[in-house]
């Protein structure tokens, strides 16, 4: 946005300001919030403060530096106000999982560390952020964001004072602050219609069986090479020999095939052609197939609830079920994508398959959250810093999809070259 489209909805922008940031206590921050959110919105490559200080007219560098990165306001209730605004407004389809990678140079910057980073597609220093959004094929917002800290930060006392992390932080695995985020929402009161999440996170048992004890319903991506038997195989104990020993396990006795193997024991006839939305150039379709499964391997535990129920707390050595969904693209030589799902057999496979591809929403969005809002451009060391500024540029994406919805519009358009043009235009364009 330039300044004068800015001019023409600081109205609506200052009634949303005040609104999401009435928990700040002062009104100074107040205002700076404001200013911040517009520096956000503005045209510009870089959203640095210093490069938004220059943009404003009202922009103060050390003024702004110090709301972000000094100021001690809780971004917590911020967030909980974004939450209770959007997810009415965009009625999600479900709620994705996913993270978001950020290169950084040096060591000093908070959590930054060498691993994975997903911009880059290999390892190298960078902050990781794990994320919740509110998903459906018209709009998405982020919900929550948690800093991933590695290892070697957990111990390291002068990194932790001089970046400012809380005590209570340590090293928890992404899978862990995924959960966290819906616990915190529960909290609040929201619950998902479902989750979704890539492979990444999908293919972890103990995700997709912490999820199901919550009675969260999901549609979760997995690799080729999970494993899981049949729905039909039956576990069975050997025959017991002699009256002394343990009575001996019920089990799996053949070993469990890949979901990959699975799917291509189905064969080409078991495909269904389902179309699940239209694209900007016509409908999206594919060939898909949904049978129930036991997924099996070391990670799955068996089910607290059952072996608690059962007489002297034995277990009945059956794996629970779900459901396999598997996309056989035409004229691919074998399948290319596989989910797990606890979602009712009932459900069908068009719907299933429109919440396992719903991701597409958050893909598309993150360019504008990254480049066009400037989630990566933080410069700021502090493990608060970093916290305020998502939260301020949660805000104001949050803001531009209530004016889309408002207005029915969509997002913006792409130009040549790696100028990001956000420009409003019909939705049916």
């Amino acid at each position: 946005m330039d300044a004068h489209e800015v001019n023409r909805v600081r109205a609506k922008l200052a009634l949303f300001v005040a609104d999401v940031f009435a928990s700040v206590p002062r009104k100074d921050q107040r205002a700076k919030g404001d200013c911040y959110v517009r520096g956000l919105m503005l045209d510009g490559r870089r959203k640095s403060i210093q490069a938004m200080a220059s943009r404003l007219p009202d922009g103060n560098e050390q003024n702004l530096q110090q709301f972000v990165n000094q100021s001690t306001w809780d971004p917590v209730p911020v967030q909980r106000r974004i939450c209770e605004r959007m997810l009415p407004l965009i009625n999600p389809t479900a709620w994705v999982i996913d993270d978001v990678s950020v290169p950084k140079d040096g060591r000093m910057s908070v959590a930054v560390a060498p691993q994975y980073c997903g911009a880059l597609g290999k390892r190298a220093n960078c902050q990781v952020a794990v994320s919740i959004h509110a998903a459906t094929d018209t709009a998405s917002c982020p919900l929550q964001w948690q800093l991933f800290l590695p290892k070697e930060w957990a111990s390291d006392i002068s990194r932790r004072t001089l970046t400012r992390i809380p005590p209570e932080v340590t090293h928890r695995e992404k899978w862990r602050l995924a959960l966290d985020m819906p616990d915190t929402l529960a909290a609040w009161g929201m619950t998902p219609p479902a989750v979704v999440a890539d492979a990444a996170y999908g293919t972890n048992a103990h995700l997709r069986a912490a999820l199901s004890d919550r009675g969260i319903d999901y549609v979760l991506a997995v690799r080729a090479d999970v494993t899981a038997h049949p729905f039909d195989a039956q576990p069975v104990a050997p025959v017991r020999h002699g009256p002394v020993g343990c009575w001996p396990q019920l089990r799996y006795r053949d070993p469990a095939p890949s979901v990959a193997a699975l799917a291509a024991s189905l064969g080409r006839d078991a495909f269904t052609p389902v179309t699940w939305r239209n694209g900007s150039r016509g409908e999206l379709r594919s060939r898909f197939a949904a049978v129930r499964v036991r997924p099996a391997g070391k990670a799955v535990e068996r089910p607290v609830k059952a072996a608690a129920s059962a007489e002297q707390g034995w277990w009945d050595g059956v794996l629970p079920d779900c459901r396999l969904l598997v996309d056989w693209p035409e004229g691919a030589e074998a399948p290319t994508d596989y989910w797990l799902s606890n979602l009712p057999a009932s459900i069908p496979i068009v719907d299933l398959v429109r919440l396992a591809k719903v991701r597409w929403r958050i893909e598309h969005d993150y360019p504008e959250l990254k480049h066009g809002l400037g989630l990566d451009h933080f410069e700021g060391r502090s493990w608060p810093g970093w916290h305020h500024h998502v939260t301020l540029v949660t805000a104001a994406h949050a803001f531009l999809t209530e004016e889309r919805l408002a207005k029915g519009l969509r997002p913006w358009k792409w130009c040549t070259g790696s100028h990001l043009i956000r420009v409003f235009v019909p939705a049916s364009e």
